[in-house]
Parts: C-alpha cells; structure tokens; sequence
C-alpha cells in the first residue's frame, strides 16, 4: 500500500466510493478539524453537498501526548479508553482538567468556524463524517455519538486509512464505514500521507468559506440548468467524478 499524496487526494479517492450520494438534497459532509477538513472538502465538492464541521479533541496521555486516553466533542461528549487509563496510571482529576482545558480550547475555534459556516440542520440528512484517518478511533467515536443528538437519518464514516480495530468498533455505531485502506500496523496516521503538514484554522475557515460560496453557486447554477431543458426521455445526466 502506498501513502496518498495529500489529504485533497485522499478526499478525491474518497469521493469515487460515495457516488450514490452525489447530488442528493439530504446528503451533508461533516469533517473533523482540522486534519479531516481538506479530506472533508473533497468529498463535498466532487458529491455537490454541503460542508459543515464538528470540532473533536483527542485526549492525550500526559507526558505522552502521542498516547490518546480519549476524544471529546465540542458538545461535551466524551469517549475514554479504560484500559489506557489503567496501564498509565492517570487519576480522575487529572482526566477531567485535560478534558475541560481542551473543550475550552475547542469552543474558542468553533466560534471562529460558525462565523464563516453556521451549523446546518442535520436532522433526518445522510450525514457522511469524514477525517483523514483513524488510530484507535476515539475521536471519531466522540464525533458520532454527539452527531446523534441531531437526529441525523443514516451516519456514515468516511476516511481514507483507518485502523482494523477502530472500523470493528465504529460499525456497531453508525451505519456503514467507508475506508480506502487497513493497514496491518498503523501507529500514526500521518506516516500514510506524503505531505502531513498540519492543517491551520486559517485554511479550516478558507475551506468552509469556499465550500459554501461553491456550493451555493452550483445549485443555482443546475437548478437554472434544469429549467432551461430536460434529458432526453430515458436518459439520465452525466455526473464527472
């Protein structure tokens, strides 16, 4: 297996195995800041649906901020690993003040995100989550579960590498999981992307801003299309992918 170029690619390839959706009004791609957002905008412009966020923060081991002990969403739904708890020795309180310094955290980038994309209404939509990979899979757990609240029709994950053991818990959660690659052994999910640069709250807003102006204009734009003529009796429209 090769590593993807970037994560726009990883998107793009992304895209070619979410077709059904293309087009369809109650489709919406959800991305997880900030490494799931260029996947994220990928997908959303090749399917033509709209674009939104859900801000999740991974937890991490103090002194070993590689280690996660869990993820929390910005709505405060939090998802812990029991077992990497115990083997580190990480007391309650302890727990609870790296929760509550990330939420903090989070919010403060939120409020910048909702000034360029407010939240669209989820309720009974397709929603296609998508991140640029999965490790133990605790964010994208996080993610999901607080994407419930909304009251979506169908959650579908979307990434394009992910561990074996994180696609296993995340099908008990949501309706399907879509994902291009299952390594053998995967420790870090940069290492499966030529360019891992981070991605910056600048270019997460950049993305939302440009999605949304995008997205606004192509639907205009085929709605007008569609009013102007019709396929030919039995013929069905040509989508590029």
């Amino acid at each position: 297996m090769e590593p993807f170029h970037n994560r726009l690619q990883a998107g793009q390839l992304l895209s070619q195995q979410l077709k059904e959706y293309a087009g369809r009004q109650d489709a919406v791609v959800v991305a997880l800041p900030r490494g799931g957002v260029p996947v994220g905008f990928a997908i959303a412009s090749r399917l033509e649906c709209p674009l939104d966020v859900m801000p999740v923060a991974k937890l991490g081991v103090p002194g070993h901020d590689g280690v996660a002990l869990g993820a929390i969403s910005s709505r405060g739904v939090c998802v812990l690993r029991p077992e990497t708890i115990s083997l580190m020795d990480i007391a309650p309180d302890a727990i609870e003040a790296i929760a509550q310094r990330e939420l903090t955290a989070m919010k403060q980038r939120e409020r910048s995100y909702r000034a360029v994309r407010p939240p669209l209404d989820l309720k009974d939509k397709v929603v296609i989550v998508a991140d640029d990979g999965l490790a133990s899979g605790a964010t994208m757990l996080a993610a999901t579960r607080a994407l419930r609240h909304e009251q979506p029709a169908q959650i579908i994950v979307a990434v394009p590498v992910a561990s074996a053991d994180s696609i296993t818990e995340l099908r008990t959660e949501v309706q399907n999981v879509v994902c291009l690659m299952v390594p053998d052994w995967l420790t870090s999910v940069d290492q499966w992307y030529e360019d891992s640069a981070p991605v910056e709250d600048a270019k997460v807003m950049e993305y939302l801003r440009e999605m949304s102006h995008g997205y606004v204009a192509a639907r205009n734009n085929s709605h007008a299309a569609g009013s102007m003529q019709k396929p030919p009796q039995g013929g069905t429209a040509n989508r590029l992918y």
